[in-house]
């Protein structure tokens, strides 16, 4: 969950041959004509760039691709996207490209954990290539804040009832916008979803494929439904998991994604219920109740945590963290039972892995300031304090512990604008090659409706549903899910468009 529209992933993922990218012996081949060719001609520099690999982290490559950081102006500033690969452990039949979502989520992280994130099946057959986009992580970087007015950031009242409070919350993004926009070099008014979608084609060309595999998770569906609609032909297979809805309005968004934390929330407290003697209630409304009443107790009286306070923002983010992931509620149970006893440091433990905050005070990356900046270039609509109000009661009504923190959220974008370049298409990816969207029921952070939407968009799309508690369907423990993305990425094997899990 972010500031704007809560886009994050905790990754904590019958036509046989369609988009088969590369051969076995792929990397001593020089790339076909066709794979790099420049859709204009002002580009062809950039498409017929060569990956200069060199070993790092141990067994994998890494690479730096060039792409300009304004599309419409070629020949001016270039930039530079960082790009990771891990070879295929066997015979090689392309080059799979994966996106973690955020948006701000590092691909190069998501390809060093490849392991747990993709089948063996897959790993054998692919070269896994992870990359940075535009502004985040390792590539050329957005940076707007501090790490002191980062966690101020992060603690902020998620959820301000009195002026102060608001003028508070207001003045965090405030303080975002006018750090993005000090920037120097210029990248955070060049970080929007086309942008990265058209820099995922250099990279394809780069990699001497014809067609582009691909893997997204979370907003990682969003840039890649926005490649599939700028360049449909370049298709390869691709697999789209925890969709993001194309067409959105933020308003829409922030009350999906309450209600599906809340729906997460009491999924894990009739977990604890279930399983007897539950230490939040007897009951899934009084465990829920519960967890409410500690985090009104945390707004009033922040808890210690080591030589820090916990407050209600580091709380809130603490609570939703586990709830990305099934395997992960163990986590919040020692988390919320300390913190009834007066302790926030696991919360606060929790809160700083989701801001990727490291425990000498530092940030490992720039998650958070990249998700807001690229939120919104994306879309710059924000609501006034005033108008945030007029939302809280519907938001209230439909997700009692999470509502009015995602009401607030819709006032991250009212400060400064920046105006993308290029818009974002409408998304219907015509011509291209079947594209796989999997839904999980109780999807907290994209719920299921969305991965329907997407699939209904796309002219080729192919949905495949898992029955199911936590973000994302591949690799969650669900054998049918896992074998269908398995036999499409590596055999061409196109699932039954509407498989259940």
């Amino acid at each position: 969950m972010k500031r704007k529209a809560v886009l994050v992933v905790m990754s904590a993922l019958a036509l046989a041959g369609c988009g088969g990218g590369g051969t076995p012996d792929a990397d001593q081949v020089s790339p076909s004509a066709a794979a790099t060719a420049a859709p204009k001609a002002e580009l062809q520099t950039f498409y017929s760039q060569k990956l200069d690999w060199k070993e790092c982290n141990g067994a994998f490559e890494c690479a730096t691709l060039e792409v300009p950081l304004d599309y419409s102006d070629p020949t001016g500033r270039t930039i530079e996207v960082s790009v990771i690969k891990d070879p295929a452990n066997k015979k090689k039949i392309g080059s799979l490209a994966i996106n973690p979502g955020g948006p701000g989520g590092s691909g190069i992280d998501y390809a060093l954990y490849n392991n747990q994130s993709f089948s063996r099946t897959v790993r054998d057959s692919y070269d896994i290539v992870g990359f940075d986009p535009r502004g985040v992580g390792q590539s050329t970087p957005v940076d707007c804040l501090d790490d002191k007015a980062l966690d101020a950031y992060v603690a902020v009242d998620p959820d301000p009832d009195t002026p102060a409070e608001e003028k508070a919350y207001a003045d965090t993004g405030v303080q975002m916008a006018r750090g993005c926009a000090a920037q120097k070099d210029g990248i955070s008014a060049h970080v929007s979803t086309v942008e990265a979608a058209r820099d995922m084609d250099v990279l394809r060309a780069a990699l001497g494929e014809d067609q582009l595999d691909y893997f997204g998770a979370s907003y990682g569906t969003q840039l890649g439904s926005t490649y599939a609609e700028l360049y449909p032909d370049r298709v390869g297979r691709f697999v789209l998991d925890g969709a993001i809805a194309p067409g959105l309005s933020v308003l829409d968004a922030n009350l999906a994604q309450a209600k599906g934390f809340e729906v997460a929330l009491r999924s894990y407290v009739e977990h604890c219920v279930d399983e007897g003697s539950c230490f939040l209630g007897d009951t899934v409304d009084e465990g829920v109740e519960r967890v409410q009443k500690l985090m009104a107790d945390i707004d009033a009286k922040p808890l210690p945590a080591g030589d820090r306070e916990l407050t209600a923002g580091n709380a809130l983010y603490g609570l939703i963290t586990p709830l990305y992931v099934e395997s992960y509620w163990p986590y919040l149970t020692d988390a919320l039972q300390a913190a009834l006893k007066g302790d926030g440091s696991q919360l606060m433990s929790l809160s700083d892995n989701y801001a990727g905050r490291d425990p000498e005070g530092g940030y490992l990356d720039n998650t958070m300031e990249a998700n807001w900046a690229i939120n919104c270039l994306d879309d710059s609509s924000g609501l006034s304090p005033e108008e945030v109000r007029k939302q809280l009661p519907a938001f209230e009504k439909a997700a009692p512990t999470f509502g009015a923190a995602l009401a607030w959220m819709l006032n991250g974008c009212a400060a400064e604008k920046f105006k993308a370049t290029e818009p974002e298409p409408e998304i219907d990816a015509a011509g291209s090659n079947p594209i796989v969207v999997i839904g999980t029921t109780r999807d907290p952070a994209t719920p299921y409706a969305w991965a329907e939407k997407l699939a209904e968009a796309l002219d080729s799309g192919v949905l495949v549903s898992r029955d199911g508690d936590g973000h994302t369907g591949y690799m969650q423990g669900n054998g049918c899910v896992d074998d269908a993305v398995d036999d499409y990425l590596v055999g061409g094997k196109v699932p039954d468009d509407g498989l259940e899990c």
